[in-house]
């Protein structure tokens, strides 16, 4: 029986910002919604992808996506063995915007503790993922392909390195006090930047982020002066509006550049229109990275390998976990057989007599197991019946 594994989605390879933004389920309403319509599944939405992992057929995922105005054409499907190959690309970094980037590791993780909370995992999709987890760190632990602070944060920086050349002296600010406000700060500290203001919906968030980074905290109804006193501006605020448009800038003489990293984007394209204000998003940051990924390629077969090596172990266990339902049907339905014919018997001698005519069956079905995954669905009343067994 082949791998009954299926993933429907989307990334920064097939559709631009504007239909990612569209897709992407948030972890409040659109995921639960989205995984009780699947009521068994796995959804890792990012910046970058809205991808949803699942068993059996792929339609329902599909035309959850469509339903929130995809088009198809934007949409990739896999199943069996490729939807796995997928997932561990993914976890390794290789799919990513920035080849080994970090992030998509924890995301990876995050999307498996979500579709748990809400009770939407079974033991296969728990297993690929957890596969594919312990095959993100060996890749960054065992190959150079995490080497360096390459993510989209570091992405941003570097783009800003390139508009100003040194960020001495420099006022930035940054819009969210989320993970991705955080990484960018990280990597900020070293710039010897002048100031590094903070803005975020909730001032406390604020605070505690500028607080770690010798920052200034601002409430969200505080921006216009924020927007005033910055050269650079960072946005990467969860947030389901454009926190920044055209009128809210105010008139200046020297330039502003900002850099919308946020998904749904915090700042309205027409921001890059105006005089003195340059803007950046997500797509441009494609370009960017493009020096990065030249770095990594040399590690991209030796993750290859470990890819291929995770998906031999993880189809090793599933043959023995299909074996092991298999060996329980057989057990169950001899059982009943034997019960059925000998109604005054006692439970241990219908157990012994159930083994008996089980047991060429099963040693029957461990000398095939190697071709269990490729072979014909099996019939529901027992999955050995897609071969003979020898005579006892």
């Amino acid at each position: 029986m082949a791998l009954p594994l299926y993933l429907v989605g989307l990334n920064h390879k097939t559709a631009p910002v504007e239909v990612r933004e569209r897709a992407a389920l948030d972890p409040v309403v659109a995921l639960p919604a989205a995984l009780r319509t699947l009521g068994k599944g796995v959804a890792l939405s990012t910046c970058n992808r809205t991808e949803v992992y699942g068993l059996g057929s792929p339609l329902a995922a599909k035309a959850l996506l469509l339903e929130r105005g995809v088009e198809g054409r934007h949409l990739y499907v896999r199943e069996g063995v490729e939807a796995l190959r997928h997932l561990f690309r993914v976890a390794a970094g290789l799919d990513s915007l920035v080849v080994g980037e970090a992030q998509i590791l924890g995301q990876v993780r995050e999307a498996l503790f979500l579709a748990r909370k809400y009770g939407a995992t079974e033991s296969l999709l728990e297993k690929a993922f957890q596969s594919a987890i312990a095959l993100g760190k060996r890749a960054r632990s065992e190959t150079g392909i995490g080497a360096g602070a390459v993510s989209v944060a570091y992405a941003a920086l570097d783009l800003a390195l390139a508009v100003y050349g040194d960020l001495t002296g420099l006022v930035v600010a940054v819009l969210g006090a989320g993970e991705m406000a955080e990484l960018f700060l990280t990597h900020l500290k070293a710039q010897g930047v002048g100031r590094v203001l903070v803005v975020n919906r909730t001032p406390e968030r604020a605070e505690a982020l500028a607080e770690r980074f010798g920052g200034e905290a601002y409430p969200l109804t505080a921006l216009p002066e924020v927007l005033r006193q910055a050269d650079l501006v960072v946005a990467s605020a969860a947030a389901p509006h454009y926190l920044v448009r055209p009128e809210d800038l105010p008139r200046r003489a020297k330039p502003l550049f900002l850099i919308d990293i946020a998904l749904p984007r915090n700042i309205h394209p027409g921001v890059g229109r105006l005089p003195h204000a340059y803007l950046y998003n997500l797509d441009d940051l494609e370009r960017v990275v493009e020096r990065n990924l030249k770095a990594r390629q040399g590690e991209v077969p030796k993750v290859e390998a470990l890819i291929e090596q995770a998906l031999g172990d993880y189809l090793e266990w599933y043959a023995g976990h299909r074996v092991r339902e298999a060996i329980r049907a057989l057990e169950e339905r001899f059982f009943r057989e034997v019960a059925r014919e000998l109604p005054h018997a006692d439970p241990l001698t219908w157990h012994k007599e159930a083994g008996r005519r089980a047991h060429p069956w099963i040693l029957a079905l461990k000398a095939r197991s190697r071709d269990f995954l490729q072979g014909p669905p099996c019939p529901r009343e027992c999955p050995l019946l897609a071969f003979r067994p020898p005579r006892p």
